[in-house]
């Protein structure tokens, strides 16, 4: 299964939208100091908030949302 979800800073109040296979690791990645490769995540935008999320049976389907 495949997610989409999208989080909010609770700092800056912007929204991210992303997709992944496990959605409680990827929203603690996003929350991470030391795991954040997303440039659109990190520089103090954090902590992130879940606020939708969807789930799909492929990777396809949760990227054509």
């Amino acid at each position: 299964m495949f997610w989409v979800y999208v989080l909010c800073s609770q700092t800056t109040g912007k929204r991210y939208t992303g997709q992944t296979e496990d959605l409680d690791r990827r929203i603690a990645e996003h929350n991470s100091t030391e795991h954040n490769p997303s440039k659109s995540t990190s520089r103090n935008a954090g902590p992130w908030v879940l606020i939708h999320s969807e789930q799909f049976m492929t990777r396809a389907e949760a990227m054509a949302r």
